[in-house]
């Protein structure tokens, strides 16, 4: 166990949301959110020097290579490193056991997280033709350290089947759960809205959240409408995450005796007890079944287990909900029942009410629930962190205890590739029994172009895909798993 000196602990969070398409820069945004946070501990500038590593998520708006170093220089603070992300959604919870794990070692008395975006302001620069006033890229520049694996996300096949937008992936999944649930497509979205609904009511209450005014009903967020098209079935607008927002978040972590030296109120810390991180089987046509996770699985498991709890020990969850499937396929590996569980399933309301920033929703989530962990001391919080199609995962467990064992941040990658992997099939023709269907419509409402997966008899899994209005009438009411289709050979198919 770290002596106290060395025990991590997060001491300031912020988090702003600008609205009205004029946010700052993503740089000064993120320079606004640090200072803040900074504030938020109560040390202010003097903790912000102490900082040895400042990282920032990757920004979407604007790729800068080390934004790190901006932020730095918009402070007035010479960290002797910088950090950023690669794309993905785990970026923030892979930043955070970075420094708490160089923290906890002794090879850092403090480091920052921050992350930024001004999407929104983008899309309103664009609308009006014209590049927002934002700092130059340099191809030069290069940060310090780059976390997480640049890889391209998905397969040749899944690219030529339109199986690269998350927003065409996650419907995917959403069909194999449908598939293996059942119910009428009525029936099955309207649980989703009920889903929905339940993360609505807490961005209601969060002054942070890009949603603004009265929570939507189930209905409401279930039922296609002129102002809520139907995007992929059976995901409604409102089933969908909202990227198009201004908002940043930080977070700041030190020792303990930093903390103490700063005078920095003990009731104002919140530990990072443990984390946990992997990757699913990197292309989802390769994963064994396409409504399972054993990455969250294996790094939850790992995480709840450094940490020396369990899932029933967590009084508060922050479940990222980039798509309904994502926290339905989540929870089954967490062995929650999203629906019925009395802990809300998010402190933020979730990637479609309170926003979802590209990368950065997870420092969101990690200083929501710092804040909801002072509000409710001796309790225990976990948040979980998706980049891509369920492909990355992270996993975190926070309190206002002191953990009872040294922080640990486990890799559960060993196990998650000793689980079994499908093989895919190319070029086949012939008959395959359909497993599950994205369905993407037009703003008309009329389906476009549709991607399916299919097994072959010997267990390979197919990709295929058709334009075909009746084909995608005939595949859009109920499940796809269980008909039988006639693949081409070329990456078409027929019922």
């Amino acid at each position: 166990m770290p002596g106290p000196s060395q025990v991590p602990v997060i001491v300031g969070v912020a988090q702003a949301t600008w609205r009205g398409g004029d946010a700052p820069d993503p740089i000064e945004m993120c320079a606004e959110v640090v200072g803040a946070a900074a504030r938020d501990a109560g040390a202010g500038e003097a903790l912000l020097r102490r900082a040895g590593s400042l990282g920032v998520v990757d920004i979407a708006s604007r790729r800068w290579n080390d934004p790190g170093a901006l932020v730095a220089a918009r402070l007035g603070i010479t960290p002797r490193e910088t950090l950023r992300t690669t794309l993905g959604g785990d970026g923030p919870q892979v930043l955070l056991s970075d420094v708490a794990t160089r923290v906890a070692t002794g090879e850092l008395e403090a480091g920052i997280v921050c992350g930024a975006e001004a999407l929104a302001t983008l899309a309103a620069a664009m609308r009006e033709q014209r590049e927002p006033d934002w700092p130059a890229l340099d191809p030069d520049a290069a940060p310090t350290r780059l976390l997480g694996s640049e890889r391209f996300p998905a397969s040749d096949a899944e690219v030529a089947a339109n199986l690269i937008a998350p927003i065409v992936m996650y419907p995917l999944f959403e069909n194999a759960l449908w598939g293996r649930r059942g119910g009428t497509l009525a029936a099955h979205r309207a649980r989703l809205g009920e889903l929905w609904a339940r993360y609505a009511a807490v961005a209601e209450r969060n002054p942070h959240a890009w949603w603004e005014g009265p929570a939507p009903s189930a209905e409401r967020i279930a039922t296609p409408a002129p102002d809520n098209r139907l995007v992929t079935q059976p995901y409604t607008k409102l089933l969908n995450s909202n990227i198009q927002t201004d908002q940043a978040a930080a977070l700041i972590v030190c020792s303990e005796s930093v903390a103490r030296e700063l005078g920095i109120d003990c009731e104002r810390w919140v530990h990072p007890h443990a984390a946990g991180h992997a990757y699913d089987h990197w292309f989802v046509s390769e994963r064994e079944d396409l409504t399972s996770s054993p990455a969250i699985r294996l790094a939850a498991r790992g995480a709840l287990g450094a940490a020396g709890v369990t899932i029933d020990d967590i009084a508060h969850l922050d479940i990222y909900s980039c798509f309904p499937s994502a926290v339905q396929i989540a929870c089954r590996e967490l062995g929650i029942d999203p629906w019925a569980d009395a802990r809300e399933p998010t402190v933020t309301g979730g990637l479609t009410f309170a926003g979802g920033p590209g990368n950065n929703y997870v420092t969101h989530a990690i200083a929501a629930m710092v804040e909801r962990l002072r509000e409710d001391p001796g309790t225990l919080g976990l948040t979980t962190a998706v980049g891509w199609y369920l492909t990355k995962h992270a996993i975190g467990v926070f309190g206002t205890d002191a953990p009872s064992r040294p922080f640990a941040a486990v890799d559960a990658q060993a196990q998650v590739d000793a689980t079994p992997r499908r093989a895919t099939a190319a070029g086949v023709a012939g008959t395959a029994i359909g497993e599950a269907c994205s369905i993407v419509y037009d703003r008309d409402g009329a389906p476009a172009v549709g991607a399916v997966t299919a097994l072959l008899e010997d267990g390979r899994r197919a990709i295929a895909a058709t334009g075909d209005a009746a084909v995608l009438a005939a595949i859009a009411g109920e499940p796809l798993a269980g008909r039988a289709l006639q693949l081409d050979g070329s990456g078409a198919f027929a019922l």
